[in-house]
């Protein structure tokens, strides 16, 4: 298992170099000192040995095994040949725990066995040693080691599995935020489609009736003149209200704008239809309420697309808004009468794909009803025509409504 903090690249290098140049030094001090037990001092093949069964440490984070194996065996000879073995134990107890801390537990106790074993022999081979002495110090410092070495190990592996989950959490979050710019640029992109489709509309066809008639009816000329001129001021108004929404001056903005669209504006929306050259009925049913603003506005961008699509593609036509508060629903109904003519166009107007530049209103409208958990049908009447159905929950309902809400 590779390890970061045990296996890291340069600097635990540079540290281990710097503990066994450590361990070293403490060994050859003490080698230095008299045992008073009969062990002779270091001459040049124990200070070989040492400088190897310490220097042996640079490695053991790379190869812990194997660095406690070669502990272990030149302990073991330098006992053997009668030095003092105390010179090299903490070399030999900083290997079983870098075993301890990397690697499984089956290995930790065979190397806390193997460390054991050589320190029986230590206090077999001792001149005034005890080895009842020395085993039981085989059997307690070994143990210690392994257990906290294998504390270690769990917390070291407990971290990864954090530092894991914490790169999942941040993919999460990254995720979830561009899918909520998403959402958020999609919903712009239908209030902007709203917007500009609807009063484009209205303003090229007074435009074009404006230029049919200028010598032939100026009155009619400036009246077409006056619509395009209240439609664009009204488009240029909620663009604006968009774009002061979009930089965050919603509340508290240097300039006041009007709220967004509801079904009381209904009655503004309808007439400037009417100036299009569509004959348009608003018919309410039910007492009018405050509805909630997100509802309110789905159901106007909804009649607005409609009223929309009949001034683009089904005139000669007339149509009717039919609007029906219910106990805990809102029924909105837009349909037209175009003529047979046009019944292809309507029939054209559902299945239209999105490649082919038009279309997009209609799928503004199911995204934006879906949005608040209503419902939607569109697409032609048998009797010719076109029609929209609408319903939009406004409460929980206490019981199922009846056709009528």
């Amino acid at each position: 298992m590779w390890h970061p903090r045990i296996n890291g690249p340069r600097r635990p290098l540079v540290v281990d170099t710097g503990i066994a140049l450590a361990y070293l030094a403490c060994a050859l001090l003490l080698g230095r000192q008299d045992s008073r037990e009969g062990y002779p001092s270091l001459d040049a093949l124990g200070l070989t040995l040492t400088c190897v069964i310490n220097l042996a440490l640079v490695a053991r984070r790379r190869t812990p095994v194997t660095v406690a194996a070669v502990v272990y065996g030149v302990w073991a000879l330098y006992v053997a040949l009668g030095y003092w073995p105390a010179v090299n134990s903490l070399a030999s107890l900083l290997a079983l725990y870098t075993v301890a801390a990397t690697r499984p537990l089956r290995t930790a106790v065979a190397a806390a066995v193997a460390l054991g074993a050589v320190w029986v022999y230590a206090g077999y081979a001792a001149p005034d040693g005890s080895v009842t002495a020395a085993a039981a110090m085989a059997v307690v410092f070994p143990a210690i080691l392994v257990r906290f070495g294998q504390s270690a190990r769990q917390s070291e592996r407990r971290g990864e599995r954090l530092a894991e989950l914490t790169r999942q959490l941040r993919a999460e979050r990254d995720e979830n935020a561009r899918r909520a710019v998403a959402e958020e640029q999609a919903r712009i992109a239908r209030e902007l489609h709203d917007v500009i489709a609807h009063h484009m509309s209205v303003i090229s066809v007074q435009s074009g009736l404006a230029r049919y008639v200028f010598t032939t009816a100026p009155d009619t000329a400036r009246t077409a003149l006056a619509t395009i001129e209240s439609t664009s001021s009204e488009a240029l108004m909620e663009m604006r209200r968009m774009l002061t929404l979009l930089r965050g001056r919603a509340n508290g903005g240097p300039e006041s704008y009007e709220p967004v669209p509801g079904l009381d504006e209904l009655g503004e929306l309808v007439e400037r239809v009417r100036t299009g050259g569509v004959p348009v009925d608003l018919i309410v049913e039910g007492p009018e309420r405050a509805l909630p603003p997100g509802v309110g506005l789905c159901a106007y961008r909804v009649v607005q697309e409609a009223l929309t699509n009949v001034l683009k593609h089904a005139r000669p036509a007339s149509a009717v808004v039919r609007v029906s508060y219910g106990t805990h629903a809102l029924r909105v109904s837009v349909t037209d009468d175009g003529a047979a003519s046009m019944r292809a166009k309507a029939s054209e107007r559902t299945d239209v794909a999105p490649e082919s530049g038009t279309g997009h209103g209609l799928i503004g409208i199911r995204e934006r009803v879906r949005l608040y958990g209503g419902s939607v049908e569109i697409g032609p009447r048998p009797e010719g025509g076109f029609q929209v159905r609408l319903t939009l929950p406004t409460s929980a309902p206490s019981g199922r409504e009846g056709a009528g809400g």
